[in-house]
């Protein structure tokens, strides 16, 4: 996958926009991008560790640093900044967004944890 064309964090840094070409803007919000990190701490070292991360309704985006040509690592501003999101997953999440935050609410749900 290409580089996106450009990476935009909005003034009150709660939503990242990731424009690549040829597609429509996709708006990724900070509390979604951070309780879907692709970092271990999140995904664990398999779909068993994955770990639901609770109370991020107001987390927002501290920066964001690039990885290669391939990827960005976003710091978070609770401190988390081990996720690194490559353009790919970037892509998929701007498509599968609203089936992987209704599967984030239904976990939270099970659990009994909230968005804080």
């Amino acid at each position: 996958m290409r580089p996106p064309s450009e990476l935009r964090v909005s003034k009150d840094r709660r939503t990242l926009t990731v424009l690549f070409d040829s597609h429509a803007p996709i708006p990724l919000e900070a509390e979604f991008l951070r309780v879907v990190s692709p970092s271990a701490e999140v995904q664990g070292h398999s779909p068993e560790q994955r770990v639901t991360v609770p109370a991020k309704r107001n987390v927002a985006i501290s920066k964001i640093e690039p990885v290669g040509n391939y990827a960005v690592r976003i710091v978070f501003d609770d401190g988390h900044d081990t996720g690194i999101f490559s353009w790919d997953y970037l892509h998929t999440l701007g498509h599968e967004r609203e089936t992987r935050w209704q599967a984030y609410l239904d976990e939270l749900a099970a659990k009994g944890l909230s968005r804080g």
